[in-house]
């Protein structure tokens, strides 16, 4: 059986975290995929759900700022990022799935947007990415 170094290769940051009380688009980290061109993949959970609808997108922008950002189409999505909602079906706790990104920009963000929302819910989420890693 043969053995791979993944952590040389694999990245992981927080995209997102925070309790949410209202009703908001509420923005999360910027990430830089400099030297992470192998893959993309947002993975998310619910922690202290009490009420209200969670629904996730992904933002693209070459400005490190975000500036002129778009949507990341859905084509680009692998997985259905629908899949990632938080709502009263899923309970505390849940890891509520993935969703991989193919991007040709250098930023990406993952947005919440919440609905009915009176006490809230913390959300957070990972990214983690994949490049090829050349020893120097």
């Amino acid at each position: 059986m043969s053995v791979k170094d993944i952590k040389s290769q694999l990245q992981s940051n927080v995209a997102f975290i925070g309790e949410v009380t209202s009703d908001v688009v509420t923005n999360g980290a910027i990430i830089d995929n400099a030297d992470y061109d192998l893959g993309i993949m947002f993975i998310v959970q619910a922690v202290a759900y009490t009420d209200g609808t969670y629904n996730f997108a992904i933002e693209e922008s070459d400005d490190s700022g975000m500036a002129g950002r778009t949507m990341v189409p859905a084509d680009k999505i692998i997985g259905d990022i629908t899949s990632l909602e938080i709502d009263a079906a899923n309970t505390s706790g849940d890891l509520l799935g993935s969703v991989g990104v193919f991007s040709n920009k250098r930023y990406l963000r993952m947005i919440v947007v919440s609905t009915g929302v009176t006490t809230g819910a913390t959300i957070s989420a990972v990214v983690v990415q994949s490049g090829e890693i050349v020893p120097v």
